[in-house]
């Protein structure tokens, strides 16, 4: 059953998690930060997330993302960062006191720390934000009952020259795939949020900040075939 992350005592729960590593993470510097906006959608749960404008430069452009990009030197820190990028992007005000805390940072193909700040953004409705349209293509939210369900989850194993490198989460049959370093952002506040519903598909995953296998520290290589669980769904 999905817990009710949503209410104060989920809030709590949170919270007191994540206290520890946010602590630590907000006195590192880091590359970018991106928020992971919980959000409650006519009533429902949900993460919200953006497309990446398909104008923008880079390989990543048309993915899906959170919204947040890379540090600016005034900003105060990582929460800052997110939370400025966030407004920037979306023209989404998140109070910094609606932040939970930090999630365990990741990495981007050139290997720049990336750190996930999980925040409750409250109840909205993705179609009345006007993001910026030279970053942002579209906005939406995925339940977290949809994230939960095992026909909606999956992993695609990444090769490079020919040969398996590591493997990586990804979440389906929403208006877009979720994959890369969003998925494993998406992982760690599943973990976190639905504690015992949810099991990850990497062995040594934590969102808090524990030490273990949660992610290449090497650039995303070419996928070479993504299954699902339960099922097959190649060629993602």
């Amino acid at each position: 059953m999905l817990p009710d992350c949503l209410s104060a005592e989920g809030e709590l729960r949170c919270r007191r998690l994540l206290a520890g590593a946010t602590a630590r993470l907000r006195a590192r510097p880091a590359s970018a930060a991106v928020l992971v906006p919980l959000c409650s959608v006519r009533g429902v749960p949900a993460l919200l997330y953006t497309l990446r404008s398909s104008r923008l430069t880079g390989r990543h452009k048309g993915d899906v993302s959170f919204p947040g990009g890379k540090c600016d030197p005034a900003d105060q820190d990582v929460v800052h960062t997110a939370l400025r990028e966030t407004r920037e992007e979306l023209g989404l005000a998140v109070p910094e006191e609606h932040v939970w805390g930090l999630l365990r940072p990741v990495y981007d193909p050139k290997k720049a720390t990336v750190v996930p700040v999980l925040a409750g953004v409250g109840p909205l409705d993705p179609q009345s934000l006007r993001p910026n349209s030279e970053e942002v293509d579209e906005v939406f939210a995925l339940p977290l009952a949809h994230l939960l369900q095992t026909k909606n989850q999956g992993y695609t194993h990444f090769c490079q020259g020919g040969h398996f490198r590591y493997t990586l989460p990804v979440f389906l049959h929403g208006p877009h795939r979720v994959w890369g370093l969003t998925a494993v952002i998406t992982e760690f506040a599943l973990q976190l949020l639905a504690p015992g519903t949810y099991q990850p598909h990497l062995a040594g995953l934590s969102c808090s900040g524990a030490e273990g296998l949660a992610h290449p520290k090497q650039p995303l290589a070419s996928p070479c075939q993504a299954s699902s669980t339960p099922g097959l769904n190649k060629g993602l």
